[in-house]
C-alpha cells in the first residue's frame, strides 16, 4: 500500500508538474521550426527511445499478453499520439499559456468517464460538484473573446483542440486504469512504440521528410522527448509506487499555474482577467471534488 507523502515525494510532484507545465513552452518554441505532425512524432520517437533505454538496462520486458498490447494501442493514441497533434496544430493559433489551463479539464473529464467505465469509481456529491464547477471554467476559457490576442482566424478552433486534447488524454487515463497488471514500465514502453508507428507514417506522409532545424526548435524537440514524454513518465511511475495515484493527482494544480508564468516570463504572453478567472473555477473544481466531508455520498446509485 502507498505510504504517507514524503519531503521527495513532493520534490517529485513539484518537478513533473513544472516539466508538464514548461511542455506547453516547448511546443511553442519548437513550432518555431519545426511542422505540428514532426513535433508530436519527434517528441514520442525521442520518449519511447529513451524508455526503452531504461527497460534495458532495469531487464524489463514486455508483455507478451494480446489484450494487453491492444490497451497500449489504445493508450498510445489517446494518451500520446492524438493530444500531442491536437496541441502542436493549436499552438499554432493560441498562446502556450491557454494550452496549458486546458489541460485542467481532464481530471474533470475523468471524473465523468470513471462513474460509467471504473469499477468501484462512483461520481459523489463532492466529485459532481467539482465536475460542475469545472465545466463552467472550461465555458470561460473557451467561451467567446478569451484570449483573443493571437488573431489567428483559426484561433477558436485551435481552442476546442486543446480541450479536445485535454479529453483525448483523460480517455488515456481511463484506458490505463483499465489496462490488466503489468508493468507500468513496459507498458509506457509499448505504448509509445505503438504511437511511433501511427504519427512518423503520418508526419512522412502529409509533412514529408523534415529538414534539420534551426537550434533552438531542435533543443526545443530534445527536451519535449526526454524531459514531459521520457522523465516524466519514471516520475510518474514512482510516486504513483511510493505515495499513490491520488497523490499524484494533484499534479494538475500545478501544470496550468506553471505554463501561464513561462509563458508570461519568455515568451511574453499577456494574460486576460477572463484567463485567470477560468483558472480559479478549474481549479475550484478540482479542490471541491478531492471534498472529504462529501467525498463518502455518492450522487448516482
Amino acid at each position: 500500500m502507498p505510504s504517507n507523502p514524503t519531503l521527495s515525494n513532493w520534490v517529485s510532484l513539484t518537478t513533473l508538474g513544472l516539466i508538464w507545465g514548461a511542455s506547453f513552452l516547448g511546443i511553442a518554441i519548437a513550432l518555431e521550426g519545426v511542422a505540428p505532425l514532426w513535433v508530436a512524432a519527434g517528441r514520442i520517437v525521442i520518449g519511447a527511445l529513451t524508455l526503452t533505454g531504461v527497460a534495458v538496462v532495469m531487464g524489463i520486458k514486455l508483455p507478451t499478453h494480446a489484450g494487453i498490447w491492444g490497451f497500449a494501442a489504445a493508450m498510445g493514441i489517446f494518451s500520446s499520439a492524438l493530444p500531442f497533434f491536437l496541441l502542436s496544430w493549436s499552438q499554432q493559433h493560441v498562446t502556450s499559456g491557454f494550452a496549458g489551463i486546458s489541460m485542467a479539464a481532464i481530471p474533470l473529464f475523468v471524473l465523468g468517464f470513471a462513474h460509467f467505465l471504473v469499477p468501484g469509481d462512483r461520481l459523489t456529491n463532492a466529485k459532481a460538484a467539482g465536475f460542475m464547477l469545472g465545466l463552467l471554467g472550461v465555458g470561460v476559457l473557451i467561451g467567446p473573446g478569451v484570449l483573443a490576442m493571437t488573431g489567428s482566424e483559426l484561433e477558436t478552433l485551435a481552442r476546442l483542440g486543446c480541450l479536445a486534447a485535454s479529453l483525448s488524454y483523460a480517455i488515456g487515463s481511463i484506458v490505463t486504469r483499465r489496462c490488466p497488471e503489468v508493468h507500468p514500465m513496459a507498458f509506457g514502453v509499448l505504448a509509445l512504440w505503438m504511437a511511433s508507428v501511427i504519427m512518423v507514417p503520418a508526419a512522412l506522409w502529409h509533412e514529408g521528410v523534415p529538414a534539420l532545424p534551426a537550434p533552438r526548435p531542435l533543443l526545443a524537440l530534445l527536451f519535449l522527448g526526454l524531459l514531459p514524454t521520457g522523465l516524466a513518465t519514471l516520475l510518474k511511475i514512482s510516486i504513483i509506487r511510493s505515495a499513490g495515484p491520488s497523490f499524484l493527482a494533484q499534479v494538475n494544480y500545478h501544470v496550468p499555474v506553471w505554463s501561464v508564468l513561462l509563458g508570461v516570463m519568455i515568451l511574453s504572453e499577456d494574460l486576460s482577467p477572463r484567463i485567470l478567472l477560468a483558472l480559479g473555477i478549474i481549479i475550484s473544481g478540482l479542490v471541491v471534488s478531492r471534498s472529504r466531508i462529501l467525498q463518502r455520498k455518492p450522487v448516482m446509485q
